[in-house]
């Protein structure tokens, strides 16, 4: 089924947001979360492999978000914290083929994303 990605919104520099992609099958797949920022490709933020604790970051974000599964595996969540405006984007999840080293290739189709703005 299609991951559907929510939580984004408008919050100032310092602030914290939790994304979340959910999908009825998302626990048998490896989930990467991209963002695109206006004017710029889109990039691989972060990942976490299916039915392992393998996670990867992107240097730009690491040590400031997290990425975690609920119990089920179906929710996958972005802990995004000291967000800057260099965050601002309108970010995805998709499944891709392994994370490792970082986002691998994606094999379904992109939804719609959710808007994130960092700004005062």
């Amino acid at each position: 089924s299609q991951l559907v990605e929510s939580g984004g919104g408008l919050v100032q520099p310092g602030g914290s947001l939790t994304l979340s992609c959910a999908a009825d099958d998302a626990h048998d797949y490896t989930i990467g979360w991209f963002r695109q920022a206006p004017g710029k490709e889109r990039e691989g933020v972060s990942c976490i492999q299916t039915y392992s604790d393998r996670k990867w970051f992107a240097d730009s974000v690491k040590g400031r978000f997290t990425i975690s599964r609920d119990n089920s595996g179906n929710t996958v969540f972005l802990q995004m914290s000291r967000l800057n405006p260099e965050d601002t984007g309108v970010y995805y999840c998709v499944r891709v083929k392994e994370c490792y080293r970082g986002v691998g290739a994606t094999f379904a189709a992109w939804g719609q994303g959710t808007r994130v703005t960092v700004s005062s």
